[in-house]
């Protein structure tokens, strides 16, 4: 079956469905294995120190993909570089953005602050930009921004978490009303049944973050990865960190763990899914060689 959505329209990949932006984790080769399997990878940029390793990054992606992907700048507060003079400047990003530019990169992403700046240059090379919030006060910024598309993670997502954020579910219907941009939606998916929800809620493509955390391409630690494989997603010591905030910027994953169950690789964990919702959508007697959102 083709998937067709807005996403995929301007993104030019296969299935709608893009990665997470991983701090130390999104790295091009895990990227470029995403683009493989037919979803949008993201390369974190600042998971590289200086610009000759971000470009060589760039550059191996290519050699291992001829799929689009992506690269994310994930852009902190005034009053955290303030205090942190090691911490990047909006200069700093523009440098990163300038070296993905050149060499061809076509879609980034921002997330944790406002990124008007590197969103005007992304549009001023003819490129998208894609903002990822918590909340909604933040997508409707960002779309009077001129922000592309919306990435908008509900309260079960934990890579970006908002006192204020409300639920997948209530994120996504409640956006199909009040935004004109396109939706990623993000939070604790992490199967077929949570892919196709997304899309009948309003959303033109789903993130995976957790989701793909155990899989074999996924640089994260082994213990790491087992440790996601057998969570209990309703333990109450869990529930707390994920609901109530008791492990405030400590690293947890979503409980879209509760639907891994063994180490993949990207490919069969994403063609599992794709099959599996064509499947579902079969039994509801769709018969059409296409599923298009547009």
């Amino acid at each position: 079956m083709e998937w067709e959505t807005k996403f995929t329209e301007m993104t030019g990949v296969k299935y709608p469905i893009i990665m997470g932006a991983f701090a130390g984790l999104g790295k091009a080769e895990f990227a470029a294995a995403f683009s493989n399997a037919g979803g949008l990878g993201i390369i974190t940029a600042l998971n590289y120190r200086n610009l000759e390793k971000f470009k060589r990054a760039l550059e191996k992606a290519y050699n291992i993909t001829r799929n689009p992907f992506g690269v994310n700048f994930s852009v902190l507060p005034p009053d955290v570089r303030d205090k942190n003079p090691k911490a990047p400047s909006i200069e700093t990003y523009l440098d990163y953005l300038d070296i993905a530019l050149e060499t061809g990169v076509k879609v980034f992403t921002t997330s944790a602050y406002k990124a008007k700046v590197i969103g005007d240059k992304i549009h001023e090379a003819g490129a998208y930009w894609f903002h990822k919030c918590a909340n909604m006060k933040h997508a409707i910024s960002a779309e009077k921004h001129g922000a592309d598309g919306i990435t908008l993670v509900g309260l079960e997502g934990t890579g970006f978490k908002n006192p204020y954020q409300n639920t997948t579910l209530i994120n996504i219907t409640m956006a199909k009303k009040m935004l004109n941009i396109p939706i990623i939606a993000a939070g604790g998916i992490g199967d077929e049944r949570g892919f196709l929800a997304a899309l009948a809620m309003g959303a033109e493509a789903v993130c995976f973050g957790t989701a793909v955390m155990a899989t074999e391409e996924c640089p994260a630690s082994k213990g790491i990865k087992e440790r996601i494989i057998h969570q209990d997603i309703f333990d109450e010591n869990y529930y707390k960190k994920i609901y109530h905030f008791s492990l405030k910027d400590k690293p947890i994953w979503s409980p879209a763990s509760g639907h891994i169950d063994e180490k993949l690789p990207l490919e069969d964990f994403i063609a599992n899914i794709m099959e599996n919702a064509e499947k579902i959508l079969r039994s509801w007697g769709y018969n059409g060689k296409k599923f298009s959102t547009i």
